[in-house]
């Protein structure tokens, strides 16, 4: 008896959606923006002001904190978020580019979406260098970001191009989310941080609608065997992406312990590092996961087997950012 899966997987054509890479192309046009002009703007960072807001940061948990202190966690954890960002959209740039010769010769106005989708995500890459630098300026000595953008890049680049595409698509949603739910919505962040990340969501949003195109045109192209092989490399890709989490956060709090002007007991430092790493794990990977849209795309994509063992990956990383 014939499942859905398997007619699913028949061999037909792809059909490409040209309105919606169309309307893509009208979007980008018409919100394009300068860094300069529109973003930085001559500003620099406040640093009477949070970067990142409590919904993301979690730091309004921590209350042995003075509200200096938390403010503080607040601009490591916006630092490195920023960097994070400028770290992933190196992969993101090389895929697309990649994805996008299958249709060189093909529909031109595909072609023509996701040529404009990388060169935005070049101009991002220098935007967050630029809020580093900004950073860099008005912080005090110390901080690292010990993430190398070419050395994930190549780690994500080997995984199946399914699975990158997944991953993408996650990372592209939770960025609207956290913009339109936490960042635009608290007074207290730096206005400046603000407008980074309002530009950047409105360039994001074609960006979301391109990566679930490409990611369902990927899928057409699979048989039940490669898509189960796409799981296993989605799996193994938000495991690696949860050890670089640890990693960075463990070096996060001790920045912010040496940056603080009082020594904190053994149990609090071990608090706030308990939180960074739920902030991070909560802020990378469980908001993505969560995300309504996410979560209904790849549910028409998998078995419900398939879903059993995402879930079953994901669970210590749940349980580890409550």
């Amino acid at each position: 008896m014939t499942n859905v899966a398997e007619l699913r997987n028949a061999r037909m054509p792809i059909q490409i959606d040209t309105r919606r890479y169309a309307k893509c192309i009208e979007v980008s046009k018409r919100i394009r923006w300068d860094i300069d002009r529109d973003v930085i703007r001559g500003r620099a960072l406040d640093v009477s002001r949070k970067f990142l807001p409590d919904g993301l940061s979690k730091v309004n948990t921590l209350d042995f904190l003075t509200d200096g202190e938390r403010r503080l966690l607040s601009q490591v954890q916006g630092r490195t978020y920023a960097n994070i960002f400028g770290l992933v959209e190196r992969y993101i740039t090389a895929k697309i580019l990649e994805v996008s010769q299958e249709h060189v010769l093909g529909d031109q106005t595909a072609l023509e979406a996701l040529v404009r989708f990388t060169d935005e995500e070049l101009k991002h890459q220098e935007l967050f260098r630029r809020i580093e630098r900004l950073a860099a300026d008005v912080m005090g000595p110390g901080y690292q970001f010990t993430l190398r953008p070419n050395d994930v890049a190549w780690a994500v680049l080997g995984k199946s191009t399914w699975a990158v595409l997944a991953l993408t698509c996650l990372i592209e949603l939770f960025t609207q989310a956290h913009y339109r739910e936490s960042i635009s919505m608290d007074p207290a962040v730096s206005d400046l941080y603000k407008d980074v990340f309002l530009y950047h969501w409105k360039e994001e949003s074609q960006h979301a609608v391109l990566d679930e195109l490409e990611w369902r045109r990927e899928d057409a192209k699979l048989s039940p065997e490669q898509r189960d092989a796409g799981v296993n490399d989605l799996i193994d890709l938000v495991g690696a992406i949860d050890g670089m989490l640890q990693q960075q956060a463990k070096v996060d709090g001790d920045y912010f312990f040496e940056s603080l002007e009082r020594t904190l007991s053994r149990e609090q430092m071990a608090r706030v590092r308990d939180r960074l790493l739920a902030a991070y794990r909560w802020q990378y990977i469980v908001s993505g996961a969560a995300d309504e849209r996410f979560g209904s795309i790849l549910g028409e994509l998998i078995t419900k087997e398939q879903g059993v063992r995402i879930s079953a990956a994901l669970a210590p990383i749940v349980q580890g950012a409550t």
